[in-house]
């Protein structure tokens, strides 16, 4: 090798090595570019902390740890050791929380038009129910509550929701009539089941159990995994497969808090969402199925709506959904019926 080649082969290599020190610098120096401060983010929750959503909840911090690099510390407190649902909703409008997950139906009382989910066999799955939800038109709902002081960040899943009692067997839509059943706070979800004969009473979550416990109600209606991690069973000896409703859980910031954050720190709060969606509902569905197995298991007597008799319950319901249908806003539900039509034939 001549002295001039290894003088050129060197000087190559120079350059090379110190394009790849100069490309290492500049990566190190994006990451510390990052307008990320140190932040504590308070996520209160009222479901059980060994929940599907409980563990999503603790997936979502982890992940915000991570892309932020340690700068963004989530803590999360469920069992709604931060008050109901309601509560904590107020509290992010107000600025006090900054973060937390709650059913379609409490906010039915500020944007009208989530009542739509409180519909009955709205969705035939999990497969139609995440095209609806994660296409344009549950982006548009969720875009309904920046004017509440609310940023509604992706959908995560609380499921179909299934019918327990301690009174007696529910095969049919007429045993239901003279159940005390605890239902959701809004007015969708009353209409519904006051029209199919139960005696509905709203009421927080977080006071259910002790409802149940005492017989102040009868009955309620959740998911599988909601009625297993929250030990419903304990109090509840009869379980109805009805699927009658599948509600989506939003997780929701505070606009306060939020405006408040820098583009950087809004990304890493946006794709931890969206990662902590996918391992949620993955957990969700997985979770009900291990429930059902469980509930069998601890002697729950199990009863189902056979598809007749789902078809006799839209029969009869059908007056009373055209007027919820008006109430909720024609255009919402006949859009979110249309797109859960493509998602059926896809």
């Amino acid at each position: 090798m001549s002295n001039l080649f290894k003088k050129t082969f060197n000087l190559k290599n120079a350059v090379l090595g110190f394009a790849a020190v100069a490309a290492l610098g500049v990566a190190s120096h994006d990451v510390m570019a990052k307008d990320i401060k140190t932040r504590v983010v308070r996520f209160g929750y009222g479901l059980a902390d060994e929940s599907p959503t409980g563990k999503a909840t603790r997936y979502f911090a982890e992940q915000v740890k991570q892309l932020s690099d340690g700068k963004i510390n989530v803590k999360t407190y469920g069992n709604g050791a931060l008050g109901s649902d309601e509560q904590m909703q107020n509290a992010l409008i107000g600025g006090s929380q900054e973060m937390t997950f709650v059913s379609t139906a409490p906010l039915a009382g500020m944007v009208k038009e989530y009542g739509v989910f409180d519909l009955p066999f709205l969705f035939d799955n999990e497969k139609v129910a995440d095209y609806v939800l994660d296409g344009p038109e549950g982006k548009k709902l969720l875009d309904k509550l920046t004017d509440k002081g609310l940023i509604g960040l992706v959908y995560w899943e609380n499921g179909f929701r299934n019918i327990t009692n301690s009174r007696h067997e529910i095969s049919k839509a007429k045993d239901l009539e003279g159940i005390k059943l605890r239902v959701m706070q809004n007015q969708v979800a009353l209409s519904v089941f006051k029209g199919l004969g139960a005696n509905a009473i709203p009421m927080p979550f977080t006071e259910l159990f002790t409802a149940l416990e005492t017989k102040t109600v009868d009955g309620q209606e959740n998911p599988l995994s909601t009625i297993q991690t929250s030990k419903f069973y304990e109090v509840q000896p009869y379980l109805t497969i009805s699927n009658h409703v599948y509600t989506p859980f939003v997780l929701l910031a505070s606009k306060k808090w939020w405006d408040g954050l820098s583009a950087d720190e809004k990304g890493v709060i946006e794709q931890a969402a969206k990662e902590a969606q996918t391992f949620q509902r993955k957990e969700s569905r997985e979770g009900n199925i291990t429930a059902l197995a469980y509930l069998k298991d601890h002697g729950l007597k199990v009863s189902e709506f056979s598809t007749a008799e789902k078809e006799k319950i839209r029969e009869d319901l059908a007056p009373i959904l055209a007027d919820l249908k008006v109430k909720i806003g024609e255009p919402t539900v006949d859009a979110i019926l249309a797109e859960a039509k493509k998602g059926q034939a896809l």
